[in-house]
């Protein structure tokens, strides 16, 4: 493939500083680059011209954005400035932000070296720009076989990636590192990508400290027999640990220096660390033990292209508001006071569980100790079926896949919590005929 100067250019940099990385990136992303040239560098050299006839945007006679008093009114804002476009890698005060909030709640990364994280459209984007760049036809992405759908058509359908899964717990109690190491060994080609998502989704379970750091020797290992490892990190639920010795932070914080072969990508934002599903706003942080400015700066562009070439960039307005919001005196105490709630819920279900034994004849819980939600096993193996009579009959809404049912305690208030439970044991008897 013949590619344009500018990628070229960003190749030639990723390659000075660690060509392993290179060897990671997928032909598009190889081939993509954040146009230096062209309307954007154009734009940039006017700013601030007398006449500037560059943007495609409206501007009034006095050359603030043309904005709808419907619109503007409802927004407790100064500013105009956040109807204008952001730029496509996000705006640098909200990406600064980030970048020290994530600093300040993953210590480990304290004196080691990563990209700026990049604004995507929350995690789902993330995602996929992360497909987009490192992920070719017929590439193994090795999960945990317990993982979120969406997966799926983000890795499988879009990219042509091919998902390898190995069983996510040894013996329905600990997070089955046997299993990665199995996986990851045996993957085909000198390329592999891990996804790793703690807090999991549908399970709730994070990994303790030690799990982490046996995961990290298991990639370590993997690199130093001559993989290369891309370490995909979906950190949508961070922060919602519920127990102690359970990690707390990150794993890009063991992976991000961990070996010149392993990438660490980091996924996360504020969707639902900071209750705002709706904004669309996430982010992308790039970590290797072999780096360079130039280096990092490369892929934050080529990131950022995909980005452009995608959906232009994440919404404006969205970051402005999270980034008040973060520098507003109330904001801890008001995600403190809403992370209780969920710790509440969670420890209502451990004792839901503790005090009803008889539930065990029908199904079991899977390992949960953080997120939004937790996993039964039907014992039946008909997860479906009880899911629908669930549904039908007590009026309780579940996920079912295969033998498991996922539970959202996140949605269900406090006090219906012990009927919730009560009602998959019913359903459950109800199947069985009892």
């Amino acid at each position: 493939m013949n590619y344009d100067p500018q990628a070229v250019e960003l190749n030639n940099a990723i390659k000075a500083a660690n060509p392993h990385v290179l060897d990671m990136l997928s032909e598009r992303g190889k081939a993509i680059f954040f146009p230096k040239k062209g309307i954007l560098s154009q734009s940039a050299e006017a700013k601030g011209a007398k006449i500037n006839g560059t943007i495609g945007t409206a501007l009034e006679d006095n050359g603030n954005p043309m904005v709808l008093a419907s619109l503007f009114e409802q927004l407790n804002l100064k500013s105009k400035s956040a109807f204008n476009y952001a730029p496509s890698p996000g705006s640098p005060d909200f990406r600064k932000t980030w970048n020290d909030m994530m600093t300040k709640k993953n210590p480990l990364l304290k004196g080691k070296a990563f990209s700026q994280p990049v604004v995507t459209s929350a995690l789902t984007h993330g995602l996929s720009m992360t497909g987009y760049l490192f992920v070719n036809e017929g590439d193994e992405i090795v999960s945990p076989s317990l993982y979120w759908e969406n997966y799926d058509l983000v890795f499988g359908n879009a990219y042509g990636g091919e998902l390898k899964f190995f069983p996510a717990f040894n013996n329905d109690s600990a997070f089955n590192v046997e299993g990665l190491k199995s996986a990851v060994d045996s993957s085909k080609g000198n390329k592999v990508i891990v996804l790793l998502n703690f807090p999991n989704n549908p399970t709730g379970y994070t990994v303790s400290v030690e799990e982490a750091k046996a995961i990290k020797d298991v990639l370590v290992a993997a690199a130093n027999k001559g993989k290369n490892v891309v370490v995909i990190i979906d950190d949508a639920y961070f922060g919602l640990v519920y127990e102690d010795g359970i990690l707390s932070e990150s794993m890009f914080g063991y992976l991000a220096d961990a070996h010149e072969r392993i990438l660490a990508v980091k996924l996360d934002g504020p969707t639902k660390e900071d209750y705002a599903w709706g904004f669309r706003v996430g982010f992308a942080t790039f970590g290797c033990a072999k780096n360079s400015p130039a280096f990092y700066g490369a892929l934050e562009a080529k990131l950022g292209g995909a980005i452009r070439g995608n959906i232009s960039n994440a919404t404006n307005l969205g970051q402005t508001l999270l980034n008040n919001a973060y520098m507003h005196d109330g904001y801890g105490a008001e995600k403190t006071e809403k992370y209780e709630i969920l710790k509440r819920r969670y420890q209502k279900i451990k004792e839901i569980l503790a005090a009803h034994t008889e539930y065990a004849e029908f199904f079991n819980a899977l390992p949960f100790n953080s997120g939004y939600f937790m996993c039964v096993q039907i014992k039946s193996g008909d997860a479906e079926a009880v899911r629908k009579i669930l549904i039908e009959k007590y009026s309780t809404g579940t996920i079912a896949f295969n033998d498991v049912i996922r539970i959202a305690f996140s949605s269900v208030p406090l006090d219906l919590l012990e009927d919730m439970f009560a009602n998959v044991y019913k359903a459950c008897r109800d199947l069985a005929g009892k």
